[in-house]
């Protein structure tokens, strides 16, 4: 009997690394792919065959109809928002309840949680950290709580002696807060209408494969099945090593795959971690390369720097190293994933944050506030390469100053750059055998 590792795909900046085109390109290889955490709050976008998919919840091997994909039980799932995925893909000719599986331990997002979140966030005025208002934070919050509802619930004969219970709650602390219910729109739907349609969609979701997800993953790999977790959102929105507080509730690092997915850590095999070939945010939140000028204009420009989950424009910047040699580290990243370097084909010039300056020294390491005003970028300037790469298939064959600022990279990190994306789309990729 063979026993493979599962092997780990996330993100290593603030998010929208193109973590979505890395899955469904390595999918061809796996068996399984499994989602460990986030939820409606991601966005990961596969482009082939000139069509769009966006995904939100569903893992992205769900375009794979031989690939079982499988929401684990450290996504939040909102029913509503699912069963709009669902429809979307089947209207694209793909079938994915024939090949999702639904953790019953997975927690559900309340119509509730959303109102919340909009009112936490107001509550905040200027200091809102950026927050997608898909209910994430509440639902998290009441995860911990142990106040929170888990898919397997919907099944139980109390549910809904737990959802009115949960709902007073909510209700309350919005009270609380200063607000009225009537404040605030659930996708510009009064908290009933939104309800009623939240219920519908929940008893679509009972039709899917709901089971107990660790032991089918287990049995999984004790069966030598291949296995790719995905992970949403990125190492620097980490609850624990992101730049608190302008971070997302959930564990983001490839430790987070033990507890989103129920196995052990010996199980881990490669740790594949995705980056730009410059940096993005969206919401509140220090971003020390941001650059303010033409040249983050053009970036977001041609970047097409727009949220797939929320359409807000992302501040843009220059590649920090000291931030991904950090994410490296905290992930154990074998592999790194180059994405969107094509975006700067027609740049003149490039850089690489390679320290920071605070207070006026040079440091290699992120300090325990990246907010500080004396925290600066110190970059290194290299010649760009002028030239449309997007149909290059070999490493070999990419300009000669792209090569120098990849090799930069592998440098700077210690890490070996193993695939490049030369456009959004799923074929042009460059994948660097061992």
């Amino acid at each position: 009997m063979t026993i493979n590792k599962v092997d780990i795909l996330l993100g290593l900046q603030w998010g929208d690394e193109g973590k979505g085109k890395v899955v469904d390109f390595l999918s061809r290889d796996y068996d399984i792919i499994a989602r460990f955490n986030g939820g409606p709050n991601a966005g990961h976008t596969l482009e082939f065959n000139g069509m769009k998919h966006a995904l939100h919840i569903i893992p992205s091997g769900i375009c794979h109809q031989d690939k079982e994909n499988i929401i684990g039980n450290g996504v939040l799932v909102e029913p509503c928002i699912f069963l709009e995925e669902i429809a979307s893909l089947e209207s694209k000719g793909f079938s994915p309840k024939n090949n999702l599986i639904i953790s019953n331990k997975a927690h559900l997002i309340l119509p509730t949680h959303r109102l919340m979140d909009a009112a936490n966030e107001k509550s905040k005025g200027d200091k809102k950290i950026g927050s997608t208002l898909k209910g994430i934070g509440p639902a998290y919050t009441d995860k911990v709580a142990r106040t929170g509802i888990r898919i397997g619930d919907i099944f139980e004969k109390d549910f809904f002696e737990k959802y009115n219970s949960t709902k007073t709650l909510h209700l309350n602390q919005i009270k609380a807060l200063g607000f009225k219910v009537e404040d605030f729109k659930i996708a510009d739907k009064a908290l009933e209408d939104y309800e009623k349609e939240w219920f519908k969609s929940l008893e679509e979701l009972k039709k899917f494969n709901i089971q107990n997800t660790e032991y089918y993953i287990n049995n999984a790999i004790n069966n030598g099945k291949k296995i790719l977790a995905e992970g949403a959102q990125a190492t620097m929105l980490d609850i624990d090593f992101g730049s608190y507080p302008f971070v997302t509730s959930s564990s983001t690092i490839s430790a987070g795959v033990c507890s989103g997915l129920g196995i052990a850590p010996t199980c881990i095999g490669r740790i594949y971690g995705t980056t730009k070939a410059y940096c993005t945010r969206v919401g509140s939140g220090p971003f020390p390369t941001e650059l303010f000028d033409e040249m983050g204009e053009k970036l977001c420009e041609q970047g097409h720097e727009y949220g797939v989950t929320t359409g807000r424009k992302r501040r843009t910047g220059w590649l920090d190293l000291v931030a991904l040699k950090y994410a490296c580290m905290i992930n154990g990243v074998t592999d790194l994933m180059l994405m969107k370097i094509d975006v700067m084909d027609n740049f003149e010039t490039v850089k690489l944050c390679e320290k920071y300056s605070l207070d006026g020294t040079q440091i290699d390491y992120i300090p325990y506030s990246m907010s500080s005003a004396n925290l600066s970028p110190v970059y290194t300037e290299y010649d760009g390469w002028l030239t449309n790469v997007s149909k290059i298939r070999e490493f070999e064959d990419l300009p000669k100053n792209m090569k120098t600022y990849i090799k930069a990279i592998e440098d700077k990190t210690g890490i070996r750059v193993s695939l490049i994306s030369v456009s959004p789309d799923r074929e042009d990729t460059i994948f660097r055998n061992k």
